[in-house]
């Protein structure tokens, strides 16, 4: 039935750092999410190959630290170039499978050099085509040390069954304007992908599925100290100071209404299944609509400008 779909929030750690590593423990997810008839798999923000815990743990901002350049030197050895085909895999599990993804990765974008880093959302559709690669608009205070600021070429969204799918990355869903840009585009499944907490979810998910009577899937990631692999550089410095938990999950979907489906779920690795009712946003839809009858064009409107920005344009 075209109305219902099948999700998989797939709430996982890293490999932190390690892409290689990390590919397939996501590839794994994608098979066990596949043999449990999931029709889109949702993965948290910059999951691969990991979140920038390091930051905030060894004295991230000091200018010119050599353990600083050396850490940020591994993260982009280990961040992924899309152009260079390292999502190929993927793509054919989707296609082979049938199924949608939601990724976050740490991107490595040609387009802009190929040295610096984006957050970035990635969408297959069930052919196992890339449609959207949304970069983080703006980084959130530490992450801006590592993370560039991207561009509004990602502020897509997708048809998938009956319904029509888009995404942020963390703090962005908390931009009014980037949330509306995809309203209009007319989502009704808004994806929410976060590096982990519940604090950063148990909020915001029900506010977004309440102010555009839509359904909200925000997936999170968890991270141990176990997870920081023996391979990583510095590793000692970085457990010093580390927390025994660094991000506890909090995965969770939010019903058009803006009431919870499934409430933050808190220290569980695994996938978590849900079938949403197409159906559910209609009725929702019958007494607020915020970019259809309960909008007035007349007076505000959005303009966006979803040109791939670069520093270069070739003519001729």
């Amino acid at each position: 039935m075209d109305n219902l779909l099948k999700v998989a929030l797939a709430q996982i750690s890293p490999i932190w750092l390690d892409k290689k590593a990390t590919l397939q423990k996501i590839e794994t997810t994608i098979n066990e999410a596949a043999k449990e008839k999931a029709e889109l798999v949702v993965f948290g923000e910059a999951l691969l190959p990991g979140y920038p815990f390091w930051l905030a743990l060894t004295n991230g901002a000091a200018w010119d630290l050599k353990h600083n350049k050396e850490l940020h030197a591994h993260y982009a050895r280990n961040a992924i170039q899309i152009e260079a085909g390292e999502l190929d895999t993927i793509c054919k599990l989707a296609k082979s499978n049938g199924l949608c993804v939601y990724l976050g990765i740490i991107e490595r974008a040609k387009d802009r050099g190929g040295h610096s880093l984006y957050c970035s959302l990635v969408y297959i559709n069930q052919n196992g085509e890339v449609k959207s690669v949304h970069r983080k608009l703006q980084p959130t205070y530490d992450e801006r040390l590592t993370w560039s600021p991207g561009d509004g070429n990602g502020l897509q969204v997708h048809p998938l069954k009956q319904f029509t799918v888009g995404g942020l990355n963390c703090w962005e869903n908390w931009m009014p304007l980037p949330r509306t840009a995809l309203y209009a585009q007319g989502e009704n499944l808004h994806i929410a992908v976060w590096p982990g907490s519940e604090h950063n979810t148990k909020d915001i998910t029900r506010f977004i599925a309440r102010e555009s009577r839509s359904f909200v899937v925000s997936v999170s990631s968890l991270m141990r100290k176990e997870d920081f692999p023996d391979s990583t550089p510095y590793l000692n410095e970085i457990l010093k100071k580390a927390p025994d938990v660094l991000a506890n999950g909090g995965s969770c979907i939010a019903g058009p209404d803006g009431e919870w489906l499934i409430e933050p779920v808190l220290h569980k690795e695994g996938l978590i299944y849900h079938m949403l009712d197409f159906n559910r946003v209609y009725e929702e839809r019958q007494n607020f609509d915020p970019v259809g009858h309960y909008s007035r064009p007349d007076v505000t409107k959005l303009i966006v400008n979803r040109e791939r920005q670069s520093t270069i344009a070739f003519e001729g």
